[in-house]
């Protein structure tokens, strides 16, 4: 049989969604055709000539963009059997059911291959809710990216002096140990995380590096979940192939609990570090279930300052509890902290996301504040019940797809735009503008990173 898999979307990656379940279905004498329809057109030739076509859903955009192609596939090839994996397939159950898809889960690898083999593999529940029991342990081998696209065309990484970097990606934990309430890893995993072998982590570095990859994007929800296997993989990485970069993203609380291992990371080439700081308010924070605080994220930046290594932070600033004064709030303490070069400035305009099986419709003032849910976007709409707050995210969202310039210089823009709103003179900026050393000289991914927002209800999310 010929299977065909298709990526949506992966941030602008290489998607190892496609090259992991390559390898295991071309072990098994499978002939596999791979699709990054991010990045080149779906040929129906290939589509009419599957038994099996997969699509990998790993984050709510790739989901929005797999519906046509779902339709176009049924259309094409009515005889192939339908599946979808990947973080938001068992999120999106009932509504990928309805579509005639099996709904397999985000280790899926085995899933796959006996679906390909005929057999029916556990299928994920479609009814929202329901605990999902414990899964085996998933078995790991080196991806196959021989048939993947070139890494030149995907994200590249910018550096301050103006030259980019040809970038590769991959992961070296599935999952997550934390439970923060808007994360879409929660409902999936409940708080497991599986540490990759070291092994197969360094084989795809190495088959990316032979293909061109200067710098190595770890796509972990938190790299630092394993801190003892994070510390013998980058000193692995590093020993073999010197003077490749890389970076990861880590919590806050784990930055300031490991703070010793951020000296390691700038030896061994890590360039910056994300991390999902979402907000600067401490009631927000706590409602989202951070487990950092206002003053964690200070103490972060100023601990990676010191070990010289880039923070990059990002934010879901517009929440059912956003205020006009809180979102100046967060500008002034990113032009304090002297990060305006280090936010890239859709963080400005993200809005928050409720898909299926949120955590966040356990909070009551949620549930209250949500409309049915919406088969078209596959989340809960709604409307912050103060309608300037919605009027300054979709301004914000104006200013930052029409602006070119640094970022520095659209967040002036972003800037005088919520003063404007709040009531304040723009030239209030000026009182924050200091030396900003770090304002010219962070490296930074030409595609961005988000995580469980949406940039608002007229755009399509990047998520």
């Amino acid at each position: 049989m010929r299977v065909l898999l298709i990526s949506t979307y992966d941030l602008g990656r290489q998607p190892l969604g496609l090259a992991s379940p390559a390898a295991w279905l071309r072990n098994e004498g499978f002939e596999v055709d791979c699709v990054d329809a991010s990045r080149e057109t779906l040929n129906d030739s290939l589509v009419s000539g599957a038994g099996l076509i997969a699509f990998y859903l790993p984050m709510h955009t790739a989901t929005r963009l797999a519906a046509p192609l779902i339709a176009r596939a049924r259309g094409v090839n009515p005889a192939a059997r339908l599946a979808a994996y990947g973080l938001y397939a068992p999120l999106n159950a009932a509504w990928l059911g309805e579509q005639g898809v099996a709904v397999l889960g985000a280790d899926a690898e085995a899933d796959l291959m006996q679906l390909a083999k005929g057999s029916e593999p556990r299928a994920e529940s479609p009814e929202p809710h329901v605990e999902r029991p414990a899964r085996k342990r998933p078995q790991f081998i080196a991806p196959d990216r021989s048939t993947l696209l070139p890494l030149s065309r995907y994200a590249a990484l910018q550096m301050p002096d103006g030259t980019r970097r040809v970038v590769g990606s991959t992961d070296a934990t599935r999952g997550c140990k934390h439970l923060c309430r808007h994360c879409p890893i929660v409902p999936v995993y409940g708080g497991v995380f599986r540490a990759i072998p070291l092994d197969v982590v360094i084989a795809d570095v190495r088959s990316q590096v032979a293909a061109g990859a200067q710098h190595i994007s770890f796509g972990d929800p938190d790299f630092f979940n394993g801190p003892t296997h994070a510390r013998r993989l980058v000193e692995a990485v590093a020993k073999e192939f010197p003077g490749l970069t890389y970076d990861v993203t880590i919590k806050v609380e784990h930055i300031l609990r490991h703070v010793e291992m951020l000296g390691l990371l700038r030896e061994t080439g890590c360039l910056m570090i994300t991390s999902a700081v979402e907000s600067v308010d401490d009631d927000v924070l706590l409602k989202l279930r951070k487990g950092h605080t206002r003053f964690d994220f200070i103490d972060a930046v100023r601990a990676c300052r010191q070990a010289g290594v880039a923070l990059t932070p990002t934010f879901v600033p517009f929440t059912p509890w956003t205020t006009t004064d809180g979102y100046v709030d967060l500008l002034e303490q990113i032009r304090t902290l002297e990060l305006t070069e280090s936010v890239a400035p859709i963080q400005l305009a993200i809005r928050l996301l409720v898909t299926a099986e949120s955590k966040l419709l356990e909070l009551p003032e949620v549930r209250s504040l949500v409309e049915p849910f919406e088969p078209q976007s596959l989340t809960y709409p709604w409307r912050h019940p103060d309608a300037r707050v919605d009027d300054l995210q979709r301004a914000v969202m104006q200013v930052v797809s029409a602006t070119s310039g640094s970022r520095s210089e659209t967040f002036d823009r972003i800037w005088s735009l919520a003063t404007g709103a709040k009531g304040v003179r723009p030239l209030d900026l000026d009182r924050l503008k200091g030396s900003d050393p770090f304002r010219h000289s962070q490296p930074y991914l030409t595609e961005g990173w988000y995580c469980c927002a949406e940039p608002g209800p007229e755009q399509l999310d990047v998520v």
